[in-house]
């Protein structure tokens, strides 16, 4: 099973029981890790996920909201004696951080944490069934999307091969086409909507968008479906984002805590 299950969906400030970004992919038992933020291993917790099977944590910006609860993360998986190694993306500056933490703390973990910048756009890592790539979105901080692209599948006995799924992941972003070529076709897109149309120009002037726009690119690029998230503190309900995007492109639902959602 090819899934993507919702950890956190509101920006900076954590407001309503909606906990900043963070997000868990899982393909055939294999678990991956996008952004971290406060509150992410409370949620793990709540929602009953095993996360020692997590093997990557990609972080996309340095924003706090994306990564202020890796630490904590980290430590825990300390306590708990993980032994595998932990594989972390992210840009730079993130290694220096947390191992200035690390080191405050006097914490050695039991566990190898291999580190890598990220440092354009590419391929980042390989499984035995998933790739995963990056590329830059327009933040008003060096910041990257994700993609996670399955690897063809074996043929079956009627000698037909079934399609590979992708899921895309584009962090904190303006309204940017830039990425329709990237994230073209993809089955399943997450498009941040900070904010409702009303209130384009302030999302343009915080580096966000809305959710009619996340929806226009979602249109252009003609994915499968659209997720919203990184919803801005300042609204107590999210329904009219949904219903807002859905005149644009109606196969969008909001990222919903604890919903899992499969690829494909």
């Amino acid at each position: 099973m090819f899934s993507v299950t919702i950890l956190g969906n509101n920006s900076a400030v954590p407001a309503y029981e909606r906990y900043p970004t963070s997000q868990l992919i899982s393909l055939n038992g294999n678990k991956f890790l996008v952004d971290c933020g406060e509150g992410t291993q409370m949620q793990l917790m709540r929602y009953k996920i095993r996360y020692s099977r997590i093997s990557h944590i990609f972080i996309s910006h340095l924003h706090g909201d994306h990564y202020f609860g890796l630490i904590g993360l980290l430590n825990s998986f300390g306590l708990l004696n993980r032994q595998q190694d932990l594989q972390v993306y992210g840009p730079a500056g993130l290694q220096e951080i947390i191992e200035l933490q690390l080191q405050a703390a006097s914490t050695r973990l039991p566990f190898l944490l291999h580190f890598h910048t990220i440092q354009k756009a590419g391929e980042l890592a390989e499984t035995e069934d998933m790739i995963v790539s990056c590329f830059p979105t327009d933040h008003r901080i060096e910041c990257y999307g994700f993609l996670f692209q399955e690897k063809n599948l074996p043929r079956k006995f009627n000698d037909k091969r079934n399609k590979p799924r992708s899921y895309a992941y584009c962090a904190d972003t303006r309204y940017d086409e830039r990425i329709i070529d990237v994230i073209k076709e993809v089955d399943l897109l997450y498009h941040e909507a900070t904010y409702l149309e009303d209130q384009v120009e302030k999302a343009s002037l915080r580096y966000h968008s809305t959710s009619t726009q996340a929806a226009q690119i979602a249109r252009k690029a003609n994915v499968g479906k659209l997720l919203l998230g990184h919803f801005s503190s300042q609204y107590e309900s999210i329904a009219a984002f949904e219903k807002e995007a859905q005149q644009v492109f109606p196969a969008t639902e909001n990222a919903l805590q604890g919903v899992t959602y499969l690829v494909g």
